[in-house]
């Protein structure tokens, strides 16, 4: 019996294997310091010297994953901020959003602070629960969906006690997210 695919074995290993450095955000963060959840795809945040975009282009082969063009992921990496492309598993369609440090002085705090857990059997390197919260924040100021904020309850209902509360303030008074903050903690009750 073949084994399914999963977002660790297709997108985690390869980047562990090949000693990139990323860690892992978004939705599947949110599990892991949350309530499961359904989620199909993998937000990774990466830094790549510009020789680490031919390795990491590598890792996809491409009668199994769409991976862009090295010219892309070079131009991409070379954004300030928001540098970002996929690599999509074609027999799955499962996906990783990767996602550039960048200059953004979150992301190299959290690459810093990373947190290392077992899960499948592989050490993932995960954001800090703080950056995943304030990027949670982040994405419901830019796009308004209640999903970024039913996480972060979640988060903080399961993990709370792990979040450092002046770590997590300081973050969202210099990011200004001070209101979204205040719904995700209205949002707790609700469900």
């Amino acid at each position: 019996m073949t084994r399914a695919p999963s977002l660790i074995g297709l997108f985690v290993a390869p980047l562990n294997r090949a000693g990139i450095e990323y860690m892992v955000t978004g939705g599947l963060a949110a599990v892991v310091y949350g309530h499961p959840r359904l989620t199909l795809d993998v937000d990774l945040v990466i830094r790549l010297t510009p020789p680490g975009a031919f390795v990491f282009a590598a890792l996809w082969p491409p009668d199994e994953f769409y991976c862009p063009p090295i010219e892309v992921i070079a131009e991409e990496r070379q954004r300030p901020a928001h540098g970002h492309f996929n690599v999509i598993h074609a027999e799955s369609a499962m996906r990783a959003d990767v996602y550039f440090a960048g200059t953004d002085e979150l992301n190299a705090w959290a690459l810093q602070n990373r947190t290392l857990r077992q899960v499948e059997g592989e050490a993932v390197q995960f954001a800090p629960i703080e950056y995943v919260i304030v990027s949670k924040l982040r994405y419901f100021r830019m796009g308004g969906s209640e999903r970024h904020l039913r996480d972060v309850a979640r988060m903080m209902q399961i993990s709370g006690p792990a979040v450092s509360r002046p770590t997590l303030d300081r973050w969202v008074t210099h990011l200004d997210l001070g209101d979204e903050w205040a719904k995700a903690c209205a949002f707790e009750g609700r469900e």
